[in-house]
């Protein structure tokens, strides 16, 4: 499935790499692109992962925008949904953002701070939500492995 590195700007997420699947029926984003911080696994957890003070100030300048039924809109829910996030130490999208995709992210660290996130994402038609998660450990390795070539 697709395999992206993505990290945070100006309230967005950009994409920094991928490795796509050769499946026809797939997101293609190419590096550059962005998508929402709200609705997307990495964004998810890229605010998660912010200061409570930036936190908050970043969420209050997003447009809470819905993009299917599973979007969150309200800010107080995503702050709950966010706190679980630093729980946890991962973040999904349950097609939040689009309609049919699954997507779950890990976070990439140096220095003791997150940097960036690996994720791995694919349509439902293939993937359940349930069978991304099954693939957290090898995100995790990739995750250890970028967050050492970003501290050197």
């Amino acid at each position: 499935e697709t395999v992206n590195l993505t990290m945070l700007d100006r309230g967005e997420v950009v994409y920094l790499d991928r490795v796509e699947t050769a499946w026809p029926l797939r997101m293609t984003l190419v590096p550059g692109s962005r998508v929402p911080l709200h609705c997307t696994a990495s964004g998810k957890l890229l605010l998660a992962m912010l200061t409570p003070a930036r936190r908050k100030r970043v969420i209050a300048e997003l447009q809470l925008e819905r993009f299917t039924d599973n979007t969150i809109v309200d800010a107080r829910r995503l702050e709950i949904e966010l706190s679980a996030i630093r729980k946890a130490g991962v973040a999904t999208d349950n097609e939040e953002y689009l309609a049919g995709l699954v997507c779950v992210a890990a976070p990439v660290t140096a220095a003791g701070r997150i940097v960036a996130c690996v994720a791995v994402h694919a349509p439902v038609a293939r993937m359940s939500l349930e069978q991304a998660l099954a693939h957290l450990p090898a995100l995790r390795v990739a995750a250890a492995s970028l967050g050492a070539s970003f501290d050197g």
